[in-house]
């Protein structure tokens, strides 16, 4: 497997994963921005989707648990469940994706965000989550037993 490091972001078989996020293993990322926590799905993931075509965002107020499903994202190849990684309430969601759902495609890890959780257990679930470091080495993993 290839591991390069571009601008200091480390891309592993061409699948960008972005320093000072946490990783699920089924491949959301979460950043921790003023105590809330943006959400959303990873390059692996995207990619894996191919061309994203539907986000189903959940409403506003909507609580959440971690590992939990709380929507869905449709491509012209697959419909994938979302899982959150933190337990909490949804405060924002991505509004542009109702009629732009492509966007994550373009820009997972920025535009391409879905939704913003207010957590309620943040410092408890974080060692739940995998490092930028971990999540790398799992993709690498899946990568072999391709």
């Amino acid at each position: 497997m290839t591991q390069r490091s571009v601008s200091a972001v480390p891309v592993i078989d061409n699948y960008e994963v972005r320093e000072r996020m946490y990783y699920t293993k089924e491949h959301e990322w979460m950043k921790v921005e003023n105590g809330m926590c943006r959400v959303g799905i990873t390059d692996y993931a995207q990619k894996t989707l191919h061309e994203v075509v539907y986000v189903d965002l959940p409403p506003l107020g909507q609580k959440v648990t971690q590992n939990a499903s709380f929507g869905t994202v449709e491509s012209v190849k697959a419909v994938s469940e979302m899982y959150s990684p933190i337990s909490g309430e949804i405060v924002e969601r991505n509004e542009k994706l109702v009629n732009s759902p492509e966007t994550v495609n373009e820009d997972p890890y920025g535009s391409g965000w879905i939704v913003v959780v207010k957590a309620s257990h943040l410092d408890d679930e974080l060692k739940n989550l995998l490092s930028h470091e971990a999540y790398a080495k799992y993709i690498e993993e899946l990568i072999k037993k391709k």
